[in-house]
C-alpha cells in the first residue's frame, strides 16, 4: 500500500514546514501550497489526495472556505480536512466542525497530534 497523500495549505512557510516535517515523520506524502486557490487548483488537476490539512486564517479565502469549496465539490466532498488554528476561538472552530471539518489542530502543529488526524484517511 502506498503512503498517503495530504495537501498542507498555509500562508507561512515556516508553519507550512512544520506540519510537512511532522507528517513526513510518519510516513505521509506531503504537497504543501500557500494559498486556498492554490489548493483548489491542484486539487482540481491531482486525484490521489487522501486528506487535507489548512490554517484557517489566510488572506483572501480561509481555511473555511476552502471547507466550504470541498464540501460542495461532488469529487471532493469525502476528502476529511482538518483545520489548524493559531489561536483558540470556540466559535471558528465550532463552526469549522459544523462544516464538515473531522477535526481541528492548534498551531504549532506537534509530533504527537499527527497519529489523532491520521485516523481520519
Amino acid at each position: 500500500m502506498s503512503s498517503p497523500h495530504v495537501l498542507v495549505v498555509d500562508d507561512t512557510h515556516v508553519d507550512r514546514h512544520v506540519v510537512s516535517m511532522a507528517l513526513m515523520r510518519h510516513n505521509v506524502r506531503v504537497t504543501a501550497v500557500e494559498s486556498v486557490m492554490q489548493a483548489l487548483m491542484f486539487l482540481d488537476s491531482e486525484h490521489d489526495v487522501d486528506m487535507i490539512v489548512s490554517d484557517y486564517c489566510m488572506p483572501d479565502m480561509t481555511g473555511y472556505n476552502l471547507l466550504m469549496e470541498v464540501k460542495k465539490s461532488p469529487k471532493l466532498a469525502h476528502l476529511p480536512v482538518v483545520i489548524a488554528f493559531s489561536d483558540n476561538i470556540p466559535e471558528r472552530i465550532r463552526k469549522c466542525l459544523d462544516g464538515g471539518a473531522k477535526d481541528y489542530i492548534l498551531k504549532p502543529v506537534k509530533i504527537v497530534d499527527v497519529p489523532r488526524i491520521m485516523n481520519y484517511i
